[in-house]
């Protein structure tokens, strides 16, 4: 006779989660207030005012101290809060990027990033500003990261404490975005498979994209849930350990692996769990890589060149973002001065911020 989960729970050690970041989709479709912070028009004017005093310089150049926003900049430290140690989520309205030039929109969510956390490199290219935008890959692929298509992007988490997305333009049809408690998934996971999940907080493999950090193998060693603290971390990105099967010295996958993979994903995509978002332009949304998933939809753009799908993205360190254990740090990546994971960085690649997609 199978035993009951909460006693294999309990024999393997693990636990539920509880608080704040164990939430479901539904209640926060209800309560929209508590995590939307709509910009008011002094908001803005600081904006503004900001842009104008950075204008002439470099993007890499501008830290906190430059782009001053002395009202605003108080509000943007208590999302950092509630999104580093609170629900992991929230959404800005109302940035005034209608109003901008294209690298004046870039500035300025440049400097709302420089208020949330440091900017680290998204590729091997040393973006540490991106473009999320289709540009034509097969999303099959090796190689191909899937915000350079319109396919839709199952959910998965980036190797940051904070991503952030500003919506420039939206599709034709399509690109909802869609995000999930990870401490919700692996709550409801341990309650039905605790076998699944104690298998998970051992390492799996991933593929590095070719972006091989200094010192680190062509593939990372990391498990997806990690108890630490008295909170679970979590890190997926299930087409990084499919494609990493293609490498030499990577591990086969076991059924019960995939098994696990495919219960993640059914749990996410469970209506009961997440939370849609639809973009609207100037939306800013922030997320907590080590509690949220996120995905989109696949999406029909438009025609006109000006017109198509177009975000802006930060991956952000935060100094005081969750403590993290070795596996997700150093062991897997390399750190920032403040010892925070900095992203994907290649030895001899500087940090650039391109104005357009590349």
């Amino acid at each position: 006779m199978p035993q009951p989960a909460s006693i294999a729970t309990q024999q393997l050690g693990l636990a539920p989660v509880t608080g704040v970041a164990a939430w479901y989709g539904p209640e926060m479709a209800k309560h929209p207030e508590s995590w939307t912070y709509h910009l008011t028009d002094a908001h803005i004017s600081e904006l503004k005012t900001a842009i104008v005093a950075v204008r002439d310089r470099d993007i890499l150049d501008i830290g906190e101290s430059e782009f001053k926003l002395p009202n605003l900049g108080k509000l943007l430290r208590n999302i950092r809060a509630e999104t580093l140690q609170g629900k992991g989520f929230a959404l800005i309205r109302g940035v005034p990027v209608a109003d901008l030039s294209e690298r004046d929109a870039a500035l300025m969510f440049w400097g709302i990033g420089t208020h949330l956390g440091e900017a680290v490199s998204q590729n091997g290219k040393g973006h540490v500003l991106g473009h999320v935008q289709d540009l034509g890959y097969d999303y099959a692929s090796p190689q191909a990261r899937g915000y350079q298509t319109s396919s839709r992007l199952p959910y998965h988490t980036d190797s940051a404490d904070l991503v952030c997305l500003l919506s420039l333009q939206i599709s034709k049809s399509g690109g909802l975005s869609s995000i999930v408690s990870s401490v919700t998934v692996y709550n409801e996971m341990l309650r039905s498979n605790p076998d699944l999940v104690e298998l998970l907080t051992h390492p799996v493999y991933r593929t590095r994209w070719g972006e091989v950090p200094e010192g680190k193998k062509p593939y990372g060693e990391i498990p997806v849930f990690n108890p630490y603290q008295g909170k679970v971390i979590s890190t997926y990105v299930r087409s990084a350990i499919r494609k990493g099967q293609m490498l030499e010295g990577v591990p086969r996958l076991t059924p019960q692996h995939e098994e696990a993979f495919d219960t993640i994903d059914q749990l996410a995509g469970d209506p009961r769990l997440h939370l849609d978002m639809e973009f609207r332009v100037g939306d800013i949304q922030i997320l907590n890589n080590h509690q949220v998933m996120h995905s989109r939809t696949a999406y029909i753009d438009h025609d006109d060149p000006v017109l198509r799908r177009h975000l802006l993205r930060l991956w952000l360190a935060c100094k005081d973002g969750p403590a993290l254990p070795p596996a997700m740090t150093s062991d897997y990546q390399g750190m920032t001065t403040s010892g925070r994971p900095n992203g994907i960085q290649v030895p001899g690649v500087p940090f650039n911020a391109p104005l357009t997609a590349e």
